[in-house]
């Protein structure tokens, strides 16, 4: 868990990680941090699945999530009661990133565009008309499902889409790199087809988020796409499957990193508090 101190500007003036092992251990270093530090408001973007849903009774609950000490856990309850006495802004970690890059980065100029990352699992944040996409809970597209290419015989990593059927973070997040080649993705350059094969299941998302989203920008971060080689790569093979269905803008300022860089996230919890203030 990253923790951070910022202004209005989203410039970051103090930071501070704390490990991510149980609610009991981490929560309450959480807590202390802000609490000495007299902030007038706290954004968190937080792993999920999460329960975003202000009318729910599970409201601020972290769900079924891989990380099996934090299921279930109220982490926006807690804060709440911890002697936290100021707003509190709430979302998605990938939302919070999508917030960011909107707020203070490469998706400043629009009010429609995706953020993805591509790290040790697929996430995607979705802004519409300049505001966070939720409702039954929030975008879980990084398990849209896709085809696996007829040369591609591995197994998949997800535990909730393997076998006859297989989703993106499945077959194209860091684990599945790991899994399928025996090597993490700064690797894969060594590899031929390696990168790509990352670059086919890619631009299929991104194919499939274009035609359903219509987003005016793509922003795509994580540690896999470290590897700036993937990033041609994927525009290419984008424009290659729509096939001119949809006129594309220059792709070199359409499908693009982060402009905050590993910051994306917390500068958008910065917007979240800011927000919630």
């Amino acid at each position: 868990m990253v923790c951070a101190l910022g202004d209005e500007g989203g410039a970051i003036s103090e930071r501070h990680v704390i490990a991510t092992t149980t609610p009991d251990e981490t929560m309450p270093q959480i807590a202390a941090w802000f609490r000495e530090r007299g902030i007038e408001a706290l954004g968190i973007g937080c792993f999920g699945p999460l329960d975003l849903d202000k009318d729910s009774k599970t409201y601020g609950h972290i769900a079924h999530t891989p990380k099996q000490a934090w299921r279930d856990f109220d982490l926006l309850g807690y804060m709440r009661q911890a002697d936290i006495p100021f707003p509190i802004g709430f979302d998605t970690d990938v939302n919070a990133a999508c917030l960011g890059e909107a707020s203070w980065g490469n998706m400043r100029d629009v009010d429609c565009g995706i953020y993805i990352t591509v790290g040790t699992g697929i996430g995607v944040g979705v802004l519409v008309n300049g505001r966070l996409l939720h409702g039954l809970r929030h975008p879980e597209a990084g398990h849209i499902l896709i085809g696996q290419r007829a040369d591609d015989n591995f197994a998949g990593v997800c535990p909730y889409h393997r076998g006859s059927v297989h989703c993106l973070e499945g077959l194209a997040s860091g684990p599945a790199i790991v899994g399928r080649w025996g090597e993490r993705a700064e690797s894969l350059h060594e590899r031929p087809g390696a990168l790509e094969l990352e670059a086919h299941y890619l631009a299929a998302a991104l194919a499939t988020y274009i035609l359903t989203l219509s987003p005016k920008r793509i922003i795509i971060g994580g540690g896999v796409m470290k590897q700036a080689r993937l990033y041609p790569l994927v525009r290419e093979k984008t424009a290659a499957l729509l096939n001119d269905y949809v006129t594309l803008p220059d792709l070199d300022g359409y499908i693009v990193p982060p402009a905050l860089g590993d910051d994306a996230g917390i500068k958008g919890a910065i917007k979240l508090a800011l927000l919630a203030s």
